[in-house]
């Protein structure tokens, strides 16, 4: 198999799978520096290549022009357009299926990504028996690139440097020494969040000790509501929630000194950038591949397993057996406000 010279990378979703695929893209361009990465997803989350040298980006509008069977069919061809030899789909979707298989058809070589699925399923069973950790999904991602003959070490990684801050930014952050801490205390699923009481009794206690400046991130309307609420009711704290354009927001958190989020597309933004994460887990669990790139165990609270053997009781949280519904409150408000003071 020839060397690839133009791969077309397919993750179409969601933002923190998105996010995980940019320290393999970073490693790839770094070890073939002569090769192109045609990457296509959503246009929103287009910022996070910028610094993925020689990569182009290509829009999947999966609900306009790109909508269906036939729109699918002409992203491919839209892509084999600009040159693509390889397809490496880092989704294994229906959608980049249809896109890869159309592709393949044509006489393009492709490798899709394995989740791993039936691993996962032994940790979702195990049902309060010791678990091991699985392979992370950069891992995963670096595997499908292994099979188009394109093998690499994310042992070198390197993390960019700190975007430089607009005066927007700038004057958003002020002018002081204190620590910036950026927390994201919302999630996709219930299961997996913080009980809101609780995050603000830590927001409560950061802010009191008056050596941080916390700056508060989610989206939607619900939860702008209940930020701006905090941000309002506590001192050195700001929310940037609805505040900032994507781009603007990955030079905050480029910058900050500590994230706390659950486990969601936040943690994965600031660990792009080296940003200690302290990741809070419910029902889910790191072992299964997503706690954030690089970020040691010690950065993750996990609920109790003892107290809740079923834990990890789905891949993606949105499954809460009766009797699980609170079991982050085993996750004590002290040990949050304790390590996110001995890691910023």
């Amino acid at each position: 198999m020839a060397t690839p010279k133009n791969v077309l990378c397919i993750r179409l979703s969601a933002l923190g799978d998105v996010a995980m695929t940019i320290p393999v893209l970073r490693t790839v361009a770094a070890t073939y520096p002569e090769l192109t990465l045609t990457v296509v997803s959503k246009k929103f989350v287009a910022p996070l290549f910028d610094e993925v040298p020689n990569s182009v980006f290509l829009e999947a509008d999966v609900y306009g022009k790109h909508k269906g069977i036939t729109g699918l069919l002409s992203l491919a061809s839209e892509a084999k357009s600009l040159g693509i030899d390889a397809v490496a789909d880092l989704h294994n979707v229906l959608r980049s299926n249809v896109i890869t298989s159309a592709l393949g058809i044509q006489g393009i070589t492709t490798a899709r990504l394995d989740k791993g699925r039936s691993e996962k399923r032994r940790l979702l069973t195990a049902n309060g028996k010791p678990i091991q950790p699985l392979k992370s999904m950069q891992q995963r991602y670096a595997a499908v690139f292994q099979q188009l003959g394109l093998p690499i070490s994310l042992e070198d990684h390197v993390f960019p440097k700190k975007k430089a801050l607009t005066p927007a930014l700038h004057q958003m952050i002020g002018q002081h020494t204190k620590k910036c801490i950026g927390i994201a205390p919302f999630a996709a699923h219930q299961g997996k969040m913080y009980p809101l009481e609780r995050m603000e009794a830590v927001i409560a206690s950061i802010s009191e000790a008056r050596q941080y400046q916390v700056f508060l991130f989610g989206g939607g309307a619900k939860e702008g509501a209940h930020l701006s609420a905090w941000a309002k009711r506590y001192p050195n704290v700001t929310n940037v929630a609805g505040m900032l354009a994507f781009s603007e927001e990955l030079k905050l958190i480029s910058n900050l000194d500590l994230m706390v989020a659950m486990d969601s597309g936040n943690g994965h933004l600031a660990a792009l950038y080296g940003v200690p994460t302290l990741t809070l887990w419910g029902v889910t669990h790191p072992y299964l591949g997503f706690r954030p790139f690089q970020q040691p165990n010690e950065h993750q609270l996990v609920s109790n397993r003892d107290k809740y053997p079923l834990i990890p009781t789905s891949v993606y949280g949105n499954k809460v057996p009766k009797g699980y519904e609170k079991v982050m409150e085993s996750i004590p408000v002290e040990l949050v406000i304790k390590k996110i003071k001995e890691l910023a």
